[in-house]
């Protein structure tokens, strides 16, 4: 007689494939909330247009998010998150002008690549910042006070330019989400329909130049 097992079920890669699912699913409802909420603003927005837009049934939405407030502020976290990571080179030990060049293109990417997160966060920051000031007051400005001492440091020790840290940030940022936040401007000036990969090529090649200059590096 062959004996009864007494071993439980392994659950693990049950487990692991509701995670890898749901992942799956929470990415592609960030994606499209990105473009209706670029689109129609928050209030404009609805969970049934977001729910269209990822492909996904609007219960989904309700299961991972709860409302359209939660996801909102949700979006506006990892936005600000993967803007933030492109700061991660600028260290005391890095050489300035190649830290420098790799935050600006970075930044000029994420512009090209994803357009509709900034116009997104721009749009929060034009009625006031009412989700995302806490962030700004607490992550951002500790961030960019670290990132501007780096910078100092660097001015100190004559590896670059004196230039003014803080506003180097305001002005980088400027000059890289411009091609997302008012691309229509752009396309305006530059007769085109939208923004095509060599147009951004273009921008990026001048940002990185003319940031460059003025921080005293050779281009």
């Amino acid at each position: 007689m062959t004996p009864l097992s007494t071993s439980q079920p392994d659950t693990s890669a049950d487990e692991a494939a509701k995670g890898q699912i749901r992942q799956a699913n929470e990415a592609l409802i960030l994606i499209a909330a990105e473009r209706v909420f670029a689109g129609a603003g928050f209030g404009g927005a609805t969970m049934a247009a977001i729910a269209e837009a990822s492909g996904l049934p609007k219960a989904n939405l309700h299961y991972y998010f709860g409302s359209k407030q939660e996801l909102y502020r949700t979006l506006l976290a990892r936005i600000l998150k993967d803007w933030l990571v492109p700061t991660h080179g600028i260290t005391p030990e890095a050489d300035p002008r190649t830290a420098i060049e790799r935050y600006i293109r970075d930044k000029m990417a994420l512009s090209a690549l994803r357009p509709h997160a900034s116009k997104v966060f721009a749009n929060e920051l034009l009625h006031g910042a009412p989700v995302v000031k806490g962030l700004l007051a607490t992550e951002l400005r500790e961030l960019v006070r670290a990132k501007a001492a780096v910078i100092d440091g660097w001015v100190a020790a004559g590896r670059m330019a004196p230039v003014d840290a803080v506003h180097l940030f305001f002005t980088i940022w400027a000059a890289t989400q411009t091609y997302a936040d008012f691309d229509v401007q752009v396309c305006a000036v530059l007769n085109r329909s939208e923004l095509s990969p060599k147009d951004h090529a273009r921008a990026t090649e001048h940002v990185v130049s003319l940031l460059l200059r003025g921080c005293g590096f050779a281009v």
